[in-house]
């Protein structure tokens, strides 16, 4: 099924390099509002209007694969995915699809590289703060916190080593029954990886903010322009940087918040507080791997400037960080990447 939405020229940018050329490349983007409950975009260049269409649909499918396999909301038929697992969560082994055995082997390197703050074991609580979160955006007048003495308990079920992954069969198994997945943290930015590894060279995907650059954006080199938010919201941007290759990740205090009692309450959670982190606005990372940059953009929202930078030196990292004050902090080369 067509699920792109729209398909519009935006330019045509490259010259005829000689005589015998019969075309000119256009670019192309579509945009989908059917993966990770957010907005996709996809940008690229093509000799025509139809074969960049069907390699867009090509990419929307692969990610609807990722979107149905890691969901722990819903069930699809014929899908083993995340929310089975849970279902499941001391009764039984669930034999999944081997994308969502290499998704939880990774998940448990970040969550040792981060000193468990990317937790997806962490779903009991995270349950509870995005309850609330969709009580208070559905009727903003009777918005809550959750009840403090059930986050402590659902904290008692953290434990990422209750999450058995049994590669040989095939199998997940969470030993204790009130544990829970959630791999919100990580799943986007690591499914548009996936999908970027074996996607065209020269496309620009954006999975809710998640940017991957498969190469330069023609033949030419010409890097793709990538534009920073600002976590105060607006047209104005923080920065434009340039991205031929590797992802771009903004963590934000402003992305799936409400408000109770006047104060904002946004979705990243300290797994040491129970509660939202307010160090930082927000935090970009530039990486070659866009899971890594999801996972790092949420650990490094949650640790101080110095813990985050040493973070960064095990890793080929760059971020920039946005305090409560609009201060603005660099790692070591991220201002090389700056345009604007």
């Amino acid at each position: 099924m067509k699920r792109i939405i729209s398909l519009l020229v935006l330019a045509a940018l490259l010259l005829s390099g000689c005589a015998g050329r019969q075309t000119e490349k256009k670019q192309y983007q579509a945009t989908f509002l059917t993966l990770f409950d957010t907005v996709t975009s996809i940008v690229g260049r093509a000799d025509s209007e139809e074969a960049f269409r069907q390699t867009a649909q090509s990419i929307h499918d692969e990610l609807l694969e990722y979107h149905q396999l890691f969901d722990i909301y819903n069930d699809y038929d014929g899908v083993a995915n995340l929310k089975t697992i849970n279902d499941n969560a001391g009764l039984a082994p669930v034999k999944v699809d081997g994308r969502i055995l290499a998704l939880l082997k990774d998940c448990k390197t970040y969550y040792e590289a981060t000193g468990g703050k990317v937790n997806v074991a962490m779903g009991s609580v995270l349950r509870l703060w995005h309850e609330a979160r969709e009580d208070g955006i559905n009727d903003p007048v009777h918005a809550y916190l959750p009840d403090r003495a059930k986050l402590e308990a659902a904290a008692e079920h953290m434990d990422l080593s209750a999450v058995i992954v049994d590669e040989a069969a095939s199998t997940v198994f969470i030993t204790d029954p009130q544990v829970r997945l959630d791999v919100g943290a990580i799943a986007k930015g690591w499914s548009v990886q996936q999908v970027c590894a074996s996607a065209p060279s020269g496309l620009l995907i954006s999975v809710g903010g998640n940017v991957c650059a498969t190469g330069p954006k023609d033949e030419t080199g010409t890097p793709w322009v990538v534009a920073v938010q600002n976590p105060d919201g607006g047209d104005e941007h923080l920065h434009t940087l340039y991205l031929s290759r590797g992802s771009m990740v903004t963590s934000g205090d402003y992305q799936r918040a409400y408000v109770v009692d006047g104060e904002l309450y946004h979705h990243i959670i300290d797994p040491n507080t129970l509660y939202p982190s307010t160090q930082w606005r927000s935090v970009t990372i530039v990486c070659p791997d866009s899971g890594l940059a999801d996972a790092l953009s949420t650990a490094l929202f949650v640790l101080s400037l110095e813990e985050g930078q040493k973070l960064l030196e095990q890793f080929d990292a760059k971020a920039m960080w946005v305090d409560r004050e609009g201060n603005r902090f660099y790692s070591p080369e991220f201002e090389n990447l700056i345009r604007t």
